[in-house]
């Protein structure tokens, strides 16, 4: 991707300036309601919804350019034009050091009743969450973290306060969710250990689970189990490590300012 002009912290990021990097993006299917977008025809009322939300838009060094609605940013046929958004993965463990899973509910228009990390979700294009660079752009992460915790696993947000989170790296990935929809995304990694209550959204989680290291290899063995690609990739790659050191050491995991594209 390339584009030729950024968002400061005090500029709006809209959908008038993702038309203009991106023209080959239909500008009336931009401007559509997801509500009445054919695209969407027969999936759940409330995930229909969500699809309106607006995500921050970047190009491939993590700098906003723009905004555009989720369903926007998910089409594939958009991702294959270069289409890229900010995301998050919070990992949270409690105080026996076991990670938190949720499995996405079956009404999830991306990835339903897969596996994956305690919260995946985006920042959105709206003041306190969107950052021009890694330091205001980690704080909307975890804003958006703390949100969307309560919204899908009612974690109040006393349970999770924001000097808790702990910001590891970011990684830049694409994967196909069928043959419509998928991610492309630079994902803010988060830690958080904490012991908290649940009270679950049925609507964007089917299932949840505390598992050990060893735990979560074993279920990697089932192959009646599905995963979500970007929880498998940050498996396949560091997970272990950085969870080896949860109790002592993983300060030297915090804060690495690279982009590790996957």
């Amino acid at each position: 991707m390339s584009a030729t002009t950024t968002v400061t912290e005090t500029q709006p990021i809209s959908a008038e300036n993702i038309l203009r990097l991106f023209p080959q993006i239909n500008t009336a299917l931009a401007a559509q309601s997801a509500r009445n977008d054919s695209d969407l025809a027969g999936y759940d009322e409330e995930q229909i919804r969500l699809m309106d939300e607006v995500c921050i838009v970047l190009d491939e060094d993590d700098k906003p350019i723009g905004s555009a609605s989720k369903k926007i940013c998910h089409l594939m046929e958009n991702i294959d034009k270069g289409l890229l958004h900010r995301a998050f993965s919070v990992f949270l463990f409690n105080s026996k050091e076991e990670l938190l899973l949720q499995q996405r509910a079956t009404e999830k228009i991306t990835f339903p009743d897969m596996w994956t990390n305690t919260c995946c979700s985006h920042p959105l294009g709206v003041p306190g969450e969107t950052g021009s660079t890694l330091e205001t752009s980690i704080m909307g992460v975890k804003r958006a973290a703390q949100r969307k915790l309560k919204h899908e696993l009612g974690i109040q947000a006393e349970q999770v306060p924001l000097d808790k989170f702990h910001f590891l790296t970011r990684i830049h990935y694409k994967a196909p969710s069928d043959g419509k929809w998928g991610e492309h995304e630079i994902d803010y990694i988060l830690f958080i250990q904490a012991d908290v209550d649940l009270d679950v959204n049925l609507n964007e989680v089917r299932d949840v689970k505390y598992v050990t290291a060893d735990n979560l290899k074993t279920m990697f063995k089932d192959n009646s189990l599905k995963f979500t690609p970007w929880f498998k990739l940050i498996c396949e790659t560091n997970l272990f490590g950085w969870w080896r050191d949860l109790g002592s050491g993983l300060d030297k995991h915090i804060g690495n300012t690279a982009i590790h594209r996957m």
